[in-house]
């Protein structure tokens, strides 16, 4: 009779998964082994723990199984890294009790233990080839090592020349190895025996979750509660998209780019990479719900899904250097024969500054639809952005979801077509553009700490410079300093009119920031404002030529503020031809 059960659910201790007779495979696109110390170090306390009270058992979290082959026979889907670090603990086990038969100690019943303890936990002899047969088989970087040198209790010739994965499965071994010879009452053969088929093998049990097919291993997957998973959502989604792919040729083409794309983008921001994939064509996703999004685009496509799987690769190798570029202004994908290069090469420089990745998705559908056929309409979405992230996120400090919710759907129009102009994408953007009486209001009251703002606050200085002296510096490589007017170390001067409460409230304004040369900044140091204002009519800087109270006070601080505010408005304003 055919199976009627998609699923199935126990509880099972260690022991129960790997004395069972069955062979568990991880499935060859599946990630390398990446458990690290901290990894072990949490697995043997949680074992250690567990000494005291034969009755007590320690909760290992769910392991999500696939049906193979044969009923003998299961792929690893979540619980790898487990599996293996507890396969190691018992190799690490039987070695101590080889050690001890070697040493001439019980020779014959440690002898037994060992054949025993391999046989129950690694794997039995085969009775016509004497060759070990695995219980566990790992992906194509680890199951060699794992095989000839692990199973075997053999040291690598050169363990340096290892790849990094091996490296952490032989380090991994080495600690617990180091461990267990820490433990006193561990003596005996059948001390470390005990060890293992107690502590370790019935003591720490699972959740084993057994499914007959990868689509429901994955969905099984994406609804367990998130502490009890190993896998990223991004693990899983190369897992899931893998498990198409029927064609061995097929699956080493995009194993080797799925890498690709990992390294242009980097596995850290992977995850954030693929939302803002996914965001820039269809409506809003969370980081929680990336799976489930691109999953939907295989769902009653069978005869369809290879290629869409090659198709969606393709595209995220294109997307990837454009998200790599978008925080690298030098990127060669903005080195292009076109009079704006120059323009979009410092728009990016000023968005990556900026780190507001909400607009992203919006970026993503205008490289798409207009980076390559026109450059100027690109570099016009790019300066919209630009303008209303500084209004919105910078100085206004507004809600993120809200951009981030005007993006997406600006993004989904650009793609569909509905949207051809810069023109078109600010009246989508429009309800997000900070009106004038609220930035002037939002920046006369703007604090941005030197310690972590310096690189903004230069920036926002030179563009303000540019505003009233029409030279163009660059806030990176121009030489001026940050001046504070009211100083980061006043001396006792200052405290008549600027007591500490009032220092401490106003010394970070950007009212009281201007630029000031290098060896002018370094001969003023904390005189007084009187002091200080000759050297500042010797600036080659117009705003700093342009501070001309008498004092310096809460009042002309203020002042001040408020003036730059208002030159603000012209500074960072969309462009009149964008808004019509």
């Amino acid at each position: 009779m055919a199976k009627t059960n998609v699923l199935d659910t126990d509880t099972v201790n260690f022991g129960d998964i790997i004395g069972n007779g069955k062979i568990y495979r991880v499935p060859l696109y599946q990630r390398d082994y990446s458990w690290e110390e901290e990894n072990w170090d949490d697995l043997w306390q949680d074992i250690i723990n567990l000494q005291d009270n034969s009755s007590n058992y320690h909760y290992m979290g769910a392991i999500v199984l696939q049906d193979g082959s044969n009923e003998k026979e299961f792929f690893i889907i979540d619980g790898q890294q487990r599996l293996v670090t507890l396969s190691i603990i018992a190799i690490a086990v039987i070695e101590k009790i080889r050690q001890l038969k070697e040493s001439g100690i019980e020779t014959a019943e440690n002898e037994e233990r060992v054949s025993l303890l391999r046989n129950d936990y690694l794997g039995r002899k085969n009775p016509s080839s004497l060759f070990y047969s695995s219980k566990l088989f790992l992906n194509k970087n680890n199951d060699n090592f794992y095989q000839t040198n692990l199973l075997q209790f053999k040291k690598p010739i050169n363990p340096k020349s290892l790849n990094d994965s091996d490296k952490l499965l032989w380090h991994g071994y080495n600690y617990f190895l180091s461990k267990l010879s820490e433990l006193e009452y561990l003596k005996t053969g059948r001390n470390f025996s005990d060890f293992l088929t107690e502590s370790v093998a019935r003591q720490l049990l699972f959740i084993q979750i057994s499914v007959q097919d990868e689509i429901n291993a994955y969905t099984v997957f994406e609804t367990l509660n998130a502490r009890g998973v190993e896998l990223t959502s991004t693990d899983l989604l190369k897992n899931y998209l893998f498990s198409l792919i029927k064609s061995e040729n097929d699956l080493q083409h995009i194993q080797k780019q799925w890498e690709k794309i990992s390294d242009t983008v980097s596995i850290k921001k992977l995850p954030e990479f693929l939302r803002v994939y996914i965001n820039s064509k269809e409506k809003l996703i969370r980081k929680d719900g990336l799976f489930k999004a691109i999953k939907n685009k295989f769902e009653n496509k069978n005869n369809e899904r290879e290629n869409k799987v090659i198709a969606l690769l393709d595209e995220l190798e294109k997307f990837s250097y454009f998200y790599q570029a978008l925080s690298q202004p030098n990127h060669d994908l903005w080195r292009i024969d076109d009079s704006c290069a120059k323009d979009i090469r410092n728009a990016i420089k000023i968005i990556d500054l900026f780190k507001v990745k909400q607009i992203y998705p919006l970026l993503f559908a205008a490289y798409d639809k207009f980076y390559l056929t026109s450059p100027d309409k690109f570099y016009k979405v790019l300066d919209i952005c630009l303008v209303i992230s500084f209004r919105y996120n910078i100085i206004g400090g507004k809600n993120p979801n809200e951009l981030e919710k005007t993006y997406n759907e600006a993004a989904i129009k650009i793609n569909d077509g509905s949207i051809k102009s810069p023109q078109q994408i600010f009246q989508a953007l429009k309800r997000v553009y900070i009106s004038d009486d609220i930035f002037i209001n939002d920046f006369s009251y703007k604090t941005i700490k030197t310690n972590s703002g310096k690189r903004l606050i230069r920036y926002i200085l030179f563009t303000l410079e540019f505003n009233v002296s029409s030279h163009n510096y660059d806030f990176d490589d121009d030489l001026a300093t940050i001046e504070h007017i009211l100083p980061e170390n006043p001396s006792e001067i200052w405290e008549s009119v600027f007591p500490y409460k009032e220092w401490e409230s106003n010394v970070y304004r950007l009212g009281n920031y201007t630029l000031l040369e290098q060896k002018i900044n370094r001969e003023i140091k904390n005189k007084s404002y009187i002091e200080k204002q000759s050297f500042y009519q010797n600036s080659q800087y117009q705003i700093t030529q342009d501070i001309q109270s008498a004092l310096w006070n809460r009042d002309s601080l203020q002042l001040r503020q408020e003036n730059m505010a208002k030159m603000a408005t012209l500074a960072w304003r969309v462009n009149d031809s964008y808004t019509q």
